[in-house]
């Protein structure tokens, strides 16, 4: 059953060095404040996943706590590149970064895989194009029935998933609704999972039709971190920071500007400095 706890105390129970770590999110609801407290915690040599990496993963890579990122797409939405993951990848700053690309299908497959406790996903796709050949992950299945021909890939079973969500009530059930994602999955799929949320409540109340609704006994703990999705948004609490994003391309292109603002940002604060960019976003 989901334990409230700090969000410091969630991360030092349920990351470990060397963990599968899967941080997802859409646009929407992406759990930057517990990325920042795995950072402050120095978490390393985790294999990250992730649909579409961004900030907070380029952070992390920054920081030095990945050695392998898995993903579909990486890059700064709307703005460009991600210049801690390609030094990493392309300089070996901090550390040398091990990739394994995936296509968008791939990946939610898998982790659908891995949610239904199946060894592999299998899909149309990967069909003339050339990741098959630098990525040994993507194999091709014989239907058993049909004779088809089908791509399959390993299931992702994080050690750890993480998400932000709109809400939890006090039993311990979360809330999410709006963009979704892989969320659900990504809980579902993982040994361990951490949900930050926005407030706790007496009732999760009216929701949308395409709400989902995640029963306590599928989480491990549940913190209580409001803005933890800043700078992406939280739908009925803050909108996206839009400026941010494209501040970040400055600070990330340079070392040193990246480790200064890291230092005075992250490592100086704690998950309680969400909260102010919460209220400014809203």
């Amino acid at each position: 059953m989901a334990r409230f706890m700090t969000l410091q105390d969630a991360v030092a129970d349920c990351i470990r060095d060397g963990d599968k770590v899967a941080m997802e999110g859409f646009t929407h609801l992406i759990p930057h404040a517990a990325g920042h407290e795995t950072i402050r915690q120095g978490r390393k040599g985790l294999t990250l996943y992730r649909m579409t990496p961004d900030l907070i993963y380029d952070q992390m890579i920054g920081m030095g706590c990945a050695e392998k990122l898995v993903f579909s797409w990486g890059g700064n939405p709307g703005v460009g590149s991600l210049h801690r993951l390609r030094d990493a990848v392309e300089n070996g700053w901090p550390h040398r970064l091990a990739i394994e690309e995936h296509s968008h299908a791939a990946m939610a497959n898998a982790y659908e895989a891995g949610a239904s406790n199946l060894p592999f996903a299998m899909f149309r796709g990967y069909l003339g194009v050339d990741l098959p050949s630098v990525n040994p992950n993507i194999r091709r299945v014989t239907c058993p029935f049909t004779g088809e021909e089908l791509a399959a890939v390993p299931a992702i079973r994080p050690d750890v998933g993480v998400i932000h969500a709109l809400r939890a009530d006090r039993d311990g059930n979360v809330l999410l609704e709006g963009i979704t994602g892989v969320q659900k999955e990504t809980v579902l799929a993982s040994k361990r999972s951490i949900v930050t949320v926005e407030e706790v409540v007496d009732d999760l109340g009216a929701h949308n039709r395409n709400a989902v609704v995640l029963p306590s006994w599928t989480v491990t703990a549940i913190a209580v971190v409001p803005g933890g999705a800043h700078p992406s948004y939280a739908q009925g609490y803050y909108k996206r920071d839009n400026a941010f994003y494209i501040a970040w391309d400055k600070i990330a292109r340079d070392r040193d500007a990246f480790l200064a603002w890291m230092k005075e940002n992250v490592l100086a604060k704690g998950p309680e400095a969400f909260a102010a960019h919460a209220r400014k976003a809203a």
